[in-house]
């Protein structure tokens, strides 16, 4: 077999061309746009799922205290349905007492775009950019299954939101037992 020989020749050329340098910056650099504003995206909307856990478990510290209270003030401590001549059940459009002082479900209605606080009105640490609405409303009607009284149900209506502005509500029944 002859051995081949190598070309005198013109070298050949090796590595690539300024052209096609620039085309793969371009190609980069598209890709890298694209990625970065997907990064973006998903880092903006990472802390909704922790506000959202965040309001339930504020809605749930205030729902069971309210729930904890008296249906009005006219009710027996310890319970004991109250006859309906005797109970208020429009709430008072606002409360001049502290929050600590609070003994009754009506007595929550005032609370309007507040700071949440603790049951003593002390603010809860870490929720300073939150903030509560709490509505209560004679609901006896709204009870299909078992119609009651007007004043024997109340609405409990709690609405958090959350430092992106998202609003969350959360209703739960009282009743006049």
């Amino acid at each position: 077999m002859p051995v081949r020989q190598p070309c005198l020749g013109k070298p050949r050329q090796q590595g690539a061309t300024l052209v096609e340098l620039v085309m793969t910056i371009v190609i980069i650099g598209v890709a890298i746009a694209g990625v970065v504003g997907a990064f973006s995206l998903i880092t903006g909307r990472s802390a909704d799922p922790l506000n959202q856990t965040r309001a339930v478990a504020l809605a749930q510290l205030y729902m069971d205290e309210i729930l904890a209270r008296n249906y009005d003030e006219s009710s027996k401590v310890g319970g004991g349905k109250v006859s309906s001549s005797q109970v208020d059940c429009e709430p008072a459009e606002t409360s001049s007492q502290p929050r600590a002082d609070y003994e009754d479900v009506n007595d929550y209605h005032a609370i309007t775009n507040a700071i949440p606080e603790d049951g003593e009105g002390n603010p809860l640490p870490g929720y300073g950019n939150f903030r509560i609405s709490i509505t209560v409303a004679c609901a006896g009607n709204d009870i299909s299954e078992m119609p009651l009284a007007n004043a024997d149900a109340k609405r409990i209506d709690i609405t958090i939101t959350d430092p992106s502005n998202a609003t969350y509500q959360f209703s739960a029944y009282r009743g006049n037992f």
